[in-house]
């Protein structure tokens, strides 16, 4: 006979930790007694007509009840699904006792950058995707907005202080690339009293965090904020830098003793069918650079020009990723017509953060599941739609996914005079751009490094973030440019520094 139980597991394991002492905190184990709570969201109609971020901070006792729903597991699935194995646990449970102070300390003890992954991680693919309480029907802890929480207080108590290095010492490390695996190595170079210095091609610091992400998800002020930290804490930046242009690696190699590439990869995959010469078809990275710029105030004439601008136009976007969801969502800010995201497979299937198609969804973008261009339509000087292909999705290919398949006799037209292509990043060919054809690449393009030491096969050359992994998430670049200073460290702490060039 099978007995019927009225409570989950995890609801009577909670209620018979919290009658008996034990070790966990008092204050701990309240997702039986408090709901899952993400911080206010913005009306989508008001989201629709402004670039601002979209959810409020917590208020301080919203933050605390949430960070006391915490089961403080004794295998805390969030922290081994973080990639750079934050102390989740710990800092929740120090939010749920009010230390924030000491919350703060632990959190950025493991992440340059808690107060940007807070608001871009896809918590929902990560730690909150492993949050166990979910399974007991509970819904998991909001660590992202916890993490925004925590650093956010910091920065206004002025806990958020420039790195003092113990000792400043004579070794200077050279960084290519202002983005997050450049500037999680120069902060963790720069608290060794390694003499540090960044140099990026762009006119700010940041990267994509800078010129790819919206102000909707990460206002340009979070950014600038963090560069002027580095810069207290004695990073040097070199803007408008084009290694190759103003100076060759080799010339990098002889002044600094040991040479970081963080790059990036900014090369935009090409989409496959007739038209895509046309006017009016471009890619993602430009399209949100543009945006991005404007919301600066530079002068960007394409978009005052119309190709880069949206206004009054219908928008297709071809991809399902999150620079994808970026792409939509500025195309309804900008007041388009109508925006439409074509994805191959399924939602179930589509790489993106849930959490940013559901927020598309709200802003009215029109997803167009299982569909692929087949042919942008119109002529050299203009794009009036996209003819699409219905697909299915068939047996599992090399990469295990089920591979779509096109349905014959099923294609429709989508009326379109912007297509923004969001398929993904490639790398550049870096050993032609840096003038150093020895630098050894890997099969897909991306440079090849020691995975014990990450350097590359040039002598005291080390690599780091998506030059290496190729295109993936900021905060895996945060963990390989922290993973990179530890290497370099390493090796510098074991030979004496070299007379720098003049």
């Amino acid at each position: 006979m099978m007995l019927r139980c009225s409570k989950s597991l995890f609801t009577v394991q909670a209620e018979s930790i919290a009658a008996t002492e034990i070790t966990i905190p008092e204050k701990m184990l309240k997702f039986v007694s408090h709901d899952r709570e993400t911080p206010t969201k913005k009306d989508p109609g008001a989201r629709r007509r402004e670039f601002g971020e979209i959810y409020a901070k917590f208020a301080d006792d919203h933050a605390t009840a949430q960070a006391a729903r915490c089961s403080q597991c004794g295998i805390p699935f969030c922290q081994n699904h973080c990639p750079l194995e934050n102390d989740i646990p710990d800092w929740l449970r120090l939010v749920a006792e009010g230390r924030l102070k000491d919350a703060y300390e632990v959190s950025s003890a493991t992440n340059n950058m808690p107060e940007i992954c807070g608001r871009i991680c896809p918590q929902d693919r990560l730690c909150e995707g492993s949050c166990v309480i979910e399974q007991s029907g509970h819904g998991t802890v909001t660590i992202g907005a916890v993490e925004q929480y925590i650093t956010e207080t910091a920065w206004e108590e002025g806990w958020v202080m420039p790195v003092r290095p113990v000792i400043e010492r004579p070794q200077s490390v050279g960084i290519i690339g202002a983005g997050p695996a450049g500037l999680a190595a120069a902060e963790e170079l720069r608290k060794l009293g390694f003499q540090t210095q960044v140099y990026d091609r762009h006119d700010r610091v940041g990267g994509l965090l800078l010129y790819g992400i919206p102000n909707f998800k990460l206002e340009k002020e979070i950014v600038k904020r963090r560069t002027q930290y580095l810069e207290k804490s004695g990073v040097r930046f070199f803007l408008n830098f084009e290694v190759g242009r103003d100076a060759a690696l080799g010339e990098l190699r002889a002044k600094h003793d040991a040479v970081l590439i963080a790059t990036g990869v900014y090369k935009a995959r090409e989409l496959a069918c007739p038209g895509i010469g046309n006017r009016g078809v471009i890619a993602a990275l430009g399209y949100l650079t543009a945006s991005n710029r404007k919301g600066l105030g530079d002068q960007v004439p394409a978009f005052e020009n119309g190709d880069l601008n949206a206004v009054g136009k219908n928008v297709v976007v071809i991809g399902g990723g999150d620079t994808a969801m970026d792409c939509v969502r500025t195309a309804v800010r900008q007041g388009a017509k109508s925006v439409t995201c074509l994805y191959r497979r399924d939602r179930a299937n589509m790489p993106g953060s849930a959490r940013e198609v559901a927020n598309a969804e709200e802003e009215g973008v029109i997803f167009e599941w299982l569909a692929a261009p087949k042919a942008i339509l119109g002529a050299s000087d203009k794009t009036t739609g996209v003819r699409v292909a219905r697909m299915k999705l068939g047996d599992a290919d090399a990469s295990g996914r089920r591979a779509p398949e096109e349905v014959s006799s099923a294609d429709f037209d989508i009326a379109a005079d912007i297509v923004i292509k969001a398929l993904g990043f490639e790398p550049e060919a870096i050993p032609q751009l840096f003038g150093v054809p020895d630098l050894k690449l890997t099969t897909r393009g991306t440079l090849h490094v020691d995975p014990a030491t990450m350097e590359t096969s040039l002598p005291g050359v080390y690599a780091a973030g998506d030059i290496v992994r190729g295109a993936s998430l900021v905060v895996w670049g945060i963990k390989d440019g922290r993973e990179a200073a530890a290497a370099i460290t390493e090796k510098l702490f074991a030979a004496p520094p070299r007379a720098a060039a003049e």
